[in-house]
């Protein structure tokens, strides 16, 4: 089935808050699978919402935990009690965080990244989307993107996927399931849509 991006604007829009005065929109699903992409396109159908990347929170590598963590407390939990939300950006090349970023308290905001949509973080968002591909095509496509030397990286983050993903059951709770490689995916798997 295929989905406007207008059609989910929409049906955020019309959605009452639930992080305070926000609505909070999670994207997740696993590395490479188009998680990215997909909020950037979001973001200008929902008119240039706060986004939020959660590769800005991980500290490095072995992060995935410890983003969540910085998510709900530094972003979520503010905004659900009516406070201005703010996190430092982890600067991937110096190994520490770097700039803190203010988002205030948006009207709307986008959280896009592995981890974004944990119960912790779910149950405040209006919308959680999970967005997948299969395998080979997320690692070719990190790969292209970061070279082959991070292979070694991207084997060990998925591991932590994984785990995260299992204990999280993220999957079955996501309001949408997003086919994030239309044009590869042959396990047509009913319940997804195109957008």
């Amino acid at each position: 089935m295929i989905v406007s991006f207008a059609d989910v604007a929409d049906r955020v829009c019309r959605a009452d808050p639930r992080c305070g005065a926000t609505r909070l929109v999670c994207v997740d699903g696993p590395s490479g699978s188009g998680k990215t992409v997909l909020a950037d396109r979001l973001a200008i159908a929902l008119r240039g919402p706060a986004l939020v990347h959660m590769d800005d929170l991980y500290p490095g590598w072995d992060g995935l935990a410890d983003a969540v963590s910085l998510l709900e407390d530094l972003v979520v939990a503010p905004l659900a009690a009516g406070r201005p939300a703010r996190y430092r950006r982890y600067d991937w090349g110096r190994g520490e965080y770097a700039e803190e970023h203010d988002l205030g308290t948006p009207p709307l905001l986008v959280v896009e990244g592995v981890g974004s949509g944990a119960r912790a973080i779910a149950t405040r968002a209006v919308l959680l989307m999970w967005v997948e591909a299969p395998r080979e095509e997320r690692f070719r496509r990190g790969i292209s993107r970061d070279g082959e030397s991070y292979r070694p990286h991207w084997e060990r983050w998925a591991r932590h996927e994984d785990a995260h993903f299992t204990v999280e059951g993220t999957r079955v709770r996501a309001d949408l399931l997003v086919d994030g490689a239309p044009a590869v995916r042959h396990d047509r798997e009913t319940g997804f849509v195109t957008l």
